[in-house]
């Protein structure tokens, strides 16, 4: 794991609480290592799993997150419960970022900021999942898949098109090269214990209109561009931020696609920063 110098700034007396979303296949227990500092330096910090993921009982093939707004529902439900005047940064990683747009398309008056962590971000002119199926075009290797879930290169990969909604389980070795090539090896031996059969869910996303430039779009959005991810690669990265207008721009240029492994402190100390600074 790189080493870094960076210092998680102390969280400001009225500080916001920071909830942290995990991506496709991961659970909250992906953000142990951020949560971990951040919480230390006195920010108040929830990682939920969302619906089917994680510690969470549901099962996607069991029919118990038919559609994105059931998967993304314990998120939306941890932004509702905030306290009256209270705000939450809003941290989306990969897919979470979907899911991130979806809560402050859903509950503005309750995001502080929705940052965006090598994740997917949408804009406001184009049908919800078009980032989503762009992003299978970001990378010259890339291979398409019956069901358009947007992986460059499936590798090792199981993929079920037959099912409603078509499904991934991320293989061990697409893991370490697209994933995990930089992060800690006891990481990459954790995920692949923890991790689960996942969806993008773009054909229920199609149904929907695009997020809203009165709700969503109004939202502060920050990009945390991650220099080494082989999955979501900077270029994309960099084509989604010209795309969606965003307040600024950070950069980890050692991080792989699982900042939160390879790059812990400095990602945690952009947070930490980021909360500081929008609340």
């Amino acid at each position: 794991m790189p080493s870094s110098t960076a210092v998680v700034p102390t969280a400001a007396e009225a500080s916001s609480r920071i909830i942290l979303v995990h991506g496709t296949g991961h659970g909250g227990w992906c953000w142990y290592r951020v949560a971990t500092l951040l919480r230390a330096a006195g920010h108040r910090v929830h990682a939920p799993d969302l619906a089917a993921f994680g510690a969470d009982a549901r099962r996607l093939r069991d029919d118990d997150a038919p559609t994105f707004d059931d998967y993304s529902r314990p998120l939306l439900d941890a932004v509702r419960a905030l306290p009256d005047g209270e705000r939450a940064v809003l941290v989306g990683h990969s897919f979470g970022g979907m899911s991130v747009a979806l809560a402050a398309d859903t509950l503005p008056d309750k995001v502080a900021a929705a940052v965006f962590v090598a994740a997917l971000m949408p804009d406001c002119a184009s049908p919800r999942p078009d980032v989503i199926e762009k992003s299978s075009s970001s990378s010259s290797s890339s291979s398409s898949s019956p069901g358009k879930l947007p992986l460059t290169d499936w590798v090792d990969c199981a993929t079920d098109e037959e099912h409603a909604p078509p499904s991934v389980l991320f293989g061990p070795e697409f893991m370490r090269r697209k994933l995990y090539q930089l992060s800690p090896e006891e990481d990459i031996t954790l995920s692949r214990s923890l991790v689960r059969v996942s969806s993008y869910y773009v054909d229920d996303m199609r149904r929907r209109p695009p997020f809203g430039e009165d709700r969503y779009g109004a939202v502060r959005k920050v990009y945390v561009v991650c220099g080494q991810d082989q999955a979501i690669v900077e270029a994309y990265q960099r084509r989604m931020i010209a795309g969606c207008p965003v307040e600024e721009v950070r950069e980890i240029a050692g991080a792989d696609h699982m900042a939160m492994f390879s790059a812990p402190v400095e990602l945690a100390g952009h947070l930490a920063d980021v909360a500081n600074t929008y609340t």
